[in-house]
């Protein structure tokens, strides 16, 4: 297994959207593996394959448990998945791997169900409420080319833009 590399915004990688799966094999299961790996590593809760640089629907979920322990036996690996009903309203703070250091409160649906293949490309279905819903929300928009920055009034994406361009700019001069 290896960490691999997290692209970020503004790279247009991230705007691909991202095609199906054809293929329930060794090379999924290793981007999968690697997948899981990155995210950990980067500590995040859920990862797609475009922010790794491929465009694959495909991604992973692992939401902490009570004791703030993220367990792989919780993990969700989707492939190919397709949310099939949604209801209600909520507003959660998000933050995004590919957006490192930003986070913003994001309208989403309250409760979403989710239909996906696992690694073995078996069928299953699953219904998510709250934060579980608002990252299969929030990664399925990476699969579309999407960001969730994208979500935030005029006002609020325009302060976003220009306090990541200076946080580019610093990062440069260090670099």
């Amino acid at each position: 297994m290896m960490i691999r590399e997290i692209l970020t915004y503004p790279n247009p990688i991230l705007r691909k959207k991202s095609h199906n799966v054809v293929k329930f094999d060794e090379e999924l299961h290793t981007l999968l593996d690697d997948m899981y790996e990155t995210m950990l590593w980067h500590s995040g809760v859920g990862l797609a394959a475009i922010q790794v640089g491929l465009p694959l629907n495909v991604l992973i979920i692992n939401i902490p448990n009570e004791d703030e322990l993220q367990d792989v036996s919780e993990l969700i690996e989707a492939i190919n998945p397709k949310i099939t009903h949604k209801e209600g309203i909520q507003i959660f703070t998000e933050g995004c791997l590919s957006v490192p250091g930003f986070n913003e409160d994001v309208k989403r649906a309250q409760h979403v169900v989710v239909e996906y293949f696992d690694r073995f490309g078996t069928l299953k279905t699953m219904e998510a409420e709250e934060f579980l819903a608002v990252a299969w929300q929030h990664e399925m928009e990476h699969l579309e080319g999407h960001l969730f920055i994208e979500k935030l009034s005029i006002i609020k994406r325009k302060k976003f833009e220009k306090e990541w361009k200076r946080k580019l700019k610093e990062e440069s001069k260090k670099a």
